[in-house]
C-alpha cells in the first residue's frame, strides 16, 4: 500500500503534500480562486499523475527494447461534464527518435497499460474516516 500524508494550515490554499519516502510538493488555487498559485492545483496534480506514468512506463518499455527514442514529450488535456457525470482525458504523445509505425503502435498499447491508466479506467473506491 502506497502511503502519503497531506496538510493545511491557515493559508488559503496552500497544501503539503509529503510521500512515505520524504518527497514533499505543494498545492495549490490559483490566484483568482483564492489562492497564491505556489503549486499544481488538484486537476493538475491528476492529470499530472497519468503524464508521468505514462511517461515512465513508456521509457521502460523503449529501454528494454533498446529503440533509439531520445525523448518522449506529453500534453494532458482534463475536461470535467458535470452535466453527465463524465470525466474526459485527452492523451497527445509525441515520440522523438527512430521509431517506424508498428512499434508507435505498439507504444500507444503500452501508454493504455500504465499503472495510472489502469486504475483511472477502472472502479475506484475511496474509504474515509474521520480522527
Amino acid at each position: 500500500m502506497d502511503t502519503l500524508s497531506a496538510k493545511i494550515d491557515t493559508r488559503l490554499y496552500r497544501t503539503e503534500i509529503t510521500s512515505a519516502s520524504g518527497n514533499v510538493l505543494i498545492s495549490d488555487e490559483p490566484q483568482q480562486l483564492g489562492g497564491k498559485n505556489l503549486g499544481l492545483n488538484p486537476t493538475e496534480l491528476l492529470a499530472s499523475s497519468l503524464a508521468s506514468c505514462t511517461l515512465i512506463t513508456l521509457r521502460m518499455y523503449i529501454n528494454r527494447k533498446q529503440w533509439n527514442v531520445e525523448e518522449i514529450n506529453i500534453k494532458i488535456d482534463f475536461e470535467r461534464d458535470s452535466e453527465r457525470n463524465c470525466t474526459s482525458f485527452t492523451r497527445r504523445i509525441e515520440v522523438i527518435g527512430d521509431v517506424n509505425e508498428e512499434q508507435r503502435q505498439r507504444l500507444e498499447t503500452i501508454a493504455n497499460s500504465c499503472p495510472i491508466h489502469k486504475t483511472l479506467t477502472h472502479s475506484i473506491e475511496i474509504k474515509t474516516t474521520l480522527i
